[in-house]
């Protein structure tokens, strides 16, 4: 089966990308360090802009297992606020605050709320499961004062990311289930996340190869990192939670590029929280590829779906919403 065309708009998008990953080695080829400068760099046009905070503060912590900087974008709310934790894309290895700087200030305009982000750390210096590790310290921070302290309310609080943060934010919800704390999370915002290292033949066969935005053979080149050479938690469902119980987990909503070797993984994680008897809302956006919500600045299929994102959010974190969710 063919692939389907690419939005016009988003093919430009992976056209500029293509073009700007090509004045570089293969991330294979180059040390972890140089790998993030080469991100930063490719993605440096799609990161600027966007909506103007009231504040934008960044925090150093001192977690029980270590520091975590946060950086808080603020569109100017009453305090307390509802917040939503970010963790941003990059193959558990590189991108940052800054490559993201801008998907999260859209997130907090759109949503009115406050956007935490996570600049959790990477991998390989960090593999698994240090960073989820650390992101469950962030939770236990914000519910022991830290939430006001930045002006946040713990008691309307989500969670989300893409691709790898989508990952690690499903991850989180489960770790949180399972310690006994399954309404920590009000919702989660899941934007084509990969949620395992084993991409189908059918997927790479349309979605992969060259020209795509990733393939299978980075797929596994960013779980190796992740995870380490032997790759001895591929069944762990923390590290991937494609194998998970999805039982008792927050409303989610997955946001799933049609041209993304990752889609089918999205759609396999929500038939599993609703077989669970959860609730898992997803929209599919024809023509985008994976990466494509960095496409905002010249892609109405990208603000789109960051709006369905914000709105599906805010609708949650609304006051009216806590407390209902039948789990």
């Amino acid at each position: 089966m063919e692939a389907p065309a690419l939005d016009p708009e988003i093919a430009r998008f992976v056209d500029l990308l293509r073009d700007r990953w090509a004045q570089y080695p293969p991330l294979s080829g180059v040390s972890p360090s140089k790998a993030r400068r080469i991100a930063d760099l490719v993605r440096a046009p799609f990161a600027s802009g966007g909506p103007a905070m009231a504040s934008i503060t960044e925090r150093r912590l001192c977690l029980a297992d270590g520091a975590l900087k946060i950086r808080v974008y603020d569109p100017g709310l009453a305090h307390p606020a509802p917040l939503m934790l970010y963790f941003h894309g990059g193959g558990f290895m590189m991108c940052s605050l800054d490559t993201h700087d801008r998907l999260m200030r859209e997130y907090a305009a759109a949503g009115r709320f406050l956007v935490v982000g996570v600049d959790y750390p990477l991998a390989p210096e960090a593999r698994y499961p240090v960073a989820l590790d650390r992101s469950v310290g962030l939770v236990d921070w914000l519910l022991a004062g830290g939430a006001e302290s930045i002006g946040g309310d713990p008691a309307r609080m989500a969670a989300g990311g893409d691709s790898a943060g989508g990952n690690l934010s499903l991850a989180l919800a489960l770790r949180l289930r399972d310690r006994g704390q399954p309404d920590v999370l009000s919702c989660l915002l899941l934007n084509y996340g990969g949620f395992t290292g084993r991409c189908s033949d059918a997927a790479e066969a349309r979605f992969g190869g060259p020209g795509s935005v990733m393939d299978r053979a980075e797929v596994e080149f960013f779980l190796s990192n992740y995870l380490g050479d032997g790759r001895v938690h591929i069944d762990d469902p923390y590290a991937c939670p494609i194998a998970a119980d999805f039982a008792g987990l927050p409303p989610a909503f997955l946001v799933i590029p049609e041209c993304d070797i990752l889609s089918e993984q999205s759609h396999a994680v929500a038939a599993g929280i609703r077989a669970a008897g959860g609730q898992a809302d997803d929209k599919v956006y024809p023509g985008a590829a994976h990466s494509f919500l960095e496409a905002m600045s010249m892609a109405g299929i990208a603000r789109e779906a960051v709006a369905d994102g914000a709105n599906w959010v805010a609708q949650w974190l609304a006051p009216n919403k806590q407390g209902t969710n039948d789990r």
